[in-house]
């Protein structure tokens, strides 16, 4: 295929519709043709005219592969197979062509050489409370694209239907002008495309947002992030991605859990996008019609911030989904919405299906051991060195040198050598490069290579990985923990403090070698099997160690938070801000002790000075609130504060959604945190006050527990001297 290829979509006939990048960097499109196929067990007997069938090689579940001439056809089999025994294909059909063609998306195409396209709308209502789609008179004020370093930005030029409707074809056409690869907004699936889907149905407007003619479809769908599941309304764009950088976030802050809010305003200025608030315009939700009626020149640098930050945000996390998509045969909106397991299992298939080999079942993996997980020491320490153990599962697991047991082709081991080889090259060429677009783009290759390495070993644990295999994950997991156990002993020959190790890397404190660090790791690589290497990580004037995986790093500059325990988002902002106050003054980042700030919320609480949003929770909604009504109903427990509260909001929020709530007094009958929550937005200081026994009792709980390290001894709350 000349060119790259920029945009898959199989149309209902089966004709594969592509666009592909040009050298002058326009889109041509095209038509391909695919054959879609599936694999099949033994007792699979379904005959179907168009589908043909042949056996596999090697030992497996499914043996034989069916190939159909046409989509109708395959069909028209599969519905005939499912019924009569085992079958296995791979949706969406556009990886069914990506496979097929051993060909990947955006192969040969630099990062910014994509052609993205930024979206946020403004919407108004007449009452001036939250503008719904649903409302009649509410409608879409304005719609924000941006194209590199252009705005476009479309305006609605009268309050009518008419001009709405005008407003709406415009956008149609402006993306069929620009043709974008990829739309990209903050919470775009749950709020811009839902309220312009349903704006656009109600004026008769087509949604022609995709390439080729097509219309955007949508679906509910639901994305697992860490512990919980986020509802979104997604939108799927034939030949186009949409990208949410809502979502991305959240993916993001799995391991970082150091965002307190997942708004784009909040993350804009965390990532440093918007670095002061003189960068960016304001306006309050309830005050962008004002705006857009009587300061238009404001409404429109509020809505051009708002583009300015969405791009800021997918610069930084888009690009290791970018670099995803030239290793696996996937859309890039699959890849941001899909688990690592899925991506690999492609990989892998890919290998079978060009071998014609025949394919096993995901085998069940009991559980086992984990890896090496310790805290050695509390308290505060100085001259602290971080050591780490370079890619250890990865580097373990090419060692041991055996593929899984079901991986009858043997291609585990040497896709993984070849794919830590691509990254090593990259890591190179990002250190080297004197190019700074080129270092930025190998550093996010090398990055997602990093990451897709290190998570082979977690994809042979996994129950629903087809080529997993729990025995040779629970070997590489005790070769590590020897290896992490002769390393904390060798260190410990050497005077050095061991204060937390942790998978595949150890804090400890050395004075002696605290400024000479690659003495002591000569010292002590020596004692390494080949093939693995022990790297110097970083070192720290101060750590704080609060108890396993919980700790606090200070290098003089910055400080790093690790551990659940140090960051939760749920808590209430005072505890948060008395948090990190204490945590300041441990390192030695500040001098300030947080005694005095316990004292002072005492009062204020006592006399409620403090502000309801000081001492509001926050928490992600774990079901939406009609459902959790109806468990309730049913007898359901428990009972959540935070879903008690969402049923009394209008509108009512989406499971994902967060929601902050307040705790009023106690009443006859009505004890329990879930019997007194109240949501912020209802606040009534004389009618529904907050409980201020209730957060003084949770401010002696926080002395209890961090007391100690203060030189605190609380009993009954009492405070203590400090040491």
């Amino acid at each position: 295929m000349k060119g790259t290829l920029c945009g898959v979509w199989v149309d209902d006939d089966g004709r594969v519709h592509t666009a592909v990048s040009k050298a002058d960097g326009t889109r041509e499109t095209r038509i391909e043709t695919l054959r879609p196929f599936a694999w099949l067990r033994d007792v699979v007997t379904a005959e179907t005219e168009g589908v043909t069938i042949e056996t596999l090689k090697g030992e497996g579940t499914f043996t034989r592969l069916a190939h159909a001439d046409t989509l109708d056809a395959f069909d028209v089999f599969l519905k005939a197979a499912k019924d009569t025994g085992g079958i296995d294909t791979i949706k969406p059909l556009e990886s069914q062509f990506l496979l097929q063609n051993k060909a990947r998306l955006f192969a040969d195409l630099s990062f910014g050489q994509l052609r993205r396209c930024q979206l946020d709308i403004e919407t108004g209502s007449t009452d001036g409370a939250f503008s719904q789609a649903t409302n009649p008179d509410d409608r879409v004020l304005a719609i924000g694209l941006r194209f590199g370093d252009r705005n476009r930005i479309l305006v609605l030029d009268a309050m009518t239907d008419e001009a709405e409707k005008r407003l709406l074809e415009s956008l149609n056409t402006a993306l069929a002008e620009e043709d974008p690869d990829v739309i990209e907004g903050h919470n775009i699936f749950k709020f811009d495309l839902d309220y312009l889907r349903q704006r656009a149905k109600r004026l008769k407007v087509p949604c022609a947002w995709g390439r080729f003619g097509q219309k955007a479809s949508f679906r509910n769908s639901r994305l697992k992030i860490a512990e919980r599941m986020v509802d979104f309304p997604r939108c799927d764009l034939p030949g186009r991605t949409v990208v949410d950088t809502y979502l991305l976030v959240q993916q993001y802050d799995i391991t970082t859990r150091e965002l307190t809010s997942y708004g784009l305003k909040a993350v804009a200025a965390y990532f440093g996008i918007t670095e002061d608030d003189d960068e960016r315009t304001y306006l309050a939700g309830d005050k962008i019609h004002e705006a857009f009626l009587h300061d238009r020149e404001k409404f429109i640098a509020y809505l051009s911030d708002d583009l300015r930050e969405t791009r800021g945000v997918a610069d930084l996390l888009l690009p290791t989904y970018f670099e995803q998509v030239k290793t696996f045969p996937i859309l890039l909106q699959e890849a941001t919405l899909r688990g690592t397991t899925s991506k690999i299992d492609l990989l892998f298939l890919e290998e079978y299906y060009h071998a014609r080999q025949a394919c096993p079942v995901p085998p069940e993996v009991a559980p086992f051991e984990g890896g090496y997980t310790r805290s050695f020491q509390e308290g505060v320490f100085k001259h602290v060195l971080h050591f780490d153990v370079a890619s250890l599962y990865p580097s373990l697991l090419m060692s041991i040198g055996r593929n899984p047991k079901n991986d009858t082709l043997g291609v585990f081991i040497p896709l993984l050598k070849a794919l830590r080889e691509y990254r090593l090259k990259y890591k190179q060429l990002a250190r080297t490069s004197e190019d700074a677009d080129l270092r930025a783009e190998y550093q996010a290759r090398q990055t997602s290579f990093k990451i897709l390495i290190n998570s082979f070993y977690g994809y042979l644990g996994f129950s629903g990985a087809r080529f997993g295999d729990g025995e040779l994950a629970a070997e590489v997991t005790r070769r590590g923990r020897e290896l992490l156990q002769a390393l904390i002993d060798e260190f410990t020959k050497h005077d050095c403090t061991i204060l937390e190790a942790d998978t595949d890397g150890i804090y400890l404190s050395t004075e002696r070698y605290f400024d000479e660090p690659d003495t002591l790791l000569a010292k002590v690589a020596g004692i390494l099997p080949p093939g693995i290497e022990l790297e110097y990580d970083g070192k720290y004037t101060a750590m704080w160690s609060y108890k396993a995986k919980n700790y606090a790093l200070y290098d003089g500059k910055k400080i790093t938070i690790r551990g659940s325990a140090l960051r939760s988002r749920g808590i209430e902002p005072f505890l948060k801000k008395l948090g990190n106050q204490l945590v300041h003054f441990l390192v030695g980042a500040s001098a300030e002790s947080p005694l005095g700030l316990v004292d002072d919320y005492r009062a204020r609480l006592a006399s409620r000075q403090m502000p309801v949003a000081e001492v509001a929770k926050s928490e992600v909604l774990g079901m939406n609130p009609d459902a959790y009504e109806r468990f309730i109903a049913e007898g359901g427990k428990p009972r959540r504060a935070s879903a008690e509260a969402a049923l009394q909001m209008n509108p009512r929020p989406r499971m994902g959604e967060r929601v902050a709530y307040y705790i009023t007094p106690k009443q006859k009958g009505k004890t329990s945190d879930w019997q007194r929550a109240r949501p912020v937005a209802l606040y009534d200081a004389t009618t529904a006050p907050y409980d201020p026994g209730y957060y003084t009792d949770k401010l002696d709980d926080w002395l209890e527990r961090y007391g100690p390290f203060l030189g605190v001894t609380p009993p009954g709350g009492v405070q203590g001297e400090l040491l």
